[in-house]
């Protein structure tokens, strides 16, 4: 480890306030920057949407504060991406005293690989997903079926995929990392994959709405994550030591 003396739990929890309350700072200040151009970004956010509904057709508010409210959450959620460097760079610090000095070295290229991992996902999620699933929701409008989303529930939706979106990218690093520390090997991945497969599929039932099509965009995903994790294991995971014993010539 990196001390000898075990550090008290108290420590631990002042250790926990004081990067919580840096997370905090940072999403309040991304949440200042980002309010300045809420109406930009709500409808850069909309953009998969308003893409594949009929030129006749708009998004509505259905209460007097729900557009004052959305614009908030928006710059909510715009402060919390930009922040998200930050909280990564916090909870891998929290993480660090726990680990070897050798360990540590690489806290800064995990850190990175994050921070570009939550925000392909995210991106993964706004470019790919949004457009395949909103085009087949809006499938079942007819001519007497008219669409009319309203910006409350297409913020819920959309923040909860962004996010879900850049979590489950995390996946590669996430067992790679563990494969390091030898928690885990490529032998127990390869064993365990048919059950991590029937996971995946429920973690996306639960992260995503009650439909077939954004449980598989979430899955499959999954699948192909998990099978890069298992390379990534084969390359960076801790190597077996082989103790080789010189004959006896004796």
């Amino acid at each position: 480890m990196a001390t000898e003396e075990q550090i008290p739990f108290t420590a631990h929890l002042e250790e926990l306030r004081q990067r919580l309350i840096v997370c905090f700072v940072a999403v309040g200040i991304g949440f200042v920057v980002s309010y300045g151009f809420k109406e930009k970004l709500f409808q850069i956010l909309t953009r998969p949407l308003i893409s594949v509904m009929n030129t006749q057709d708009n998004l509505i508010f259905t209460g007097l504060p729900e557009a004052f409210f959305t614009y908030l959450k928006v710059a909510f959620l715009a402060g919390l991406m930009l922040a998200a460097p930050v909280i990564i760079y916090q909870f891998w610090m929290f993480v660090a005293p726990g680990l070897y000095d050798k360990e540590k070295r690489h806290m800064i290229p995990i850190v990175l690989l994050s921070s570009v991992f939550f925000l392909g996902g995210a991106l993964f999620g706004y470019f790919i997903v949004f457009p395949l699933g909103f085009k087949f929701f809006l499938g079942f409008a007819t001519d007497t079926i008219r669409p009319l989303p309203s910006m409350k529930e297409y913020l819920a939706f959309s923040a909860k995929l962004l996010l879900a979106f850049g979590l489950v990218f995390e996946l590669p690093l996430v067992i790679t990392f563990l494969a390091k520390l030898g928690i885990v090997s490529v032998d127990f991945l390869k064993k365990n994959r048919k059950y991590a497969l029937l996971l995946f599929f429920v973690f996306a039932a639960i992260l995503t709405p009650p439909d077939v099509v954004t449980q598989i965009l979430m899955a499959l995903p999954l699948m192909i994550l998990y099978e890069i994790s298992i390379i990534g294991a084969r390359i960076f995971g801790k190597k077996k030591s082989l103790e080789k014993t010189a004959p006896d010539t004796s």
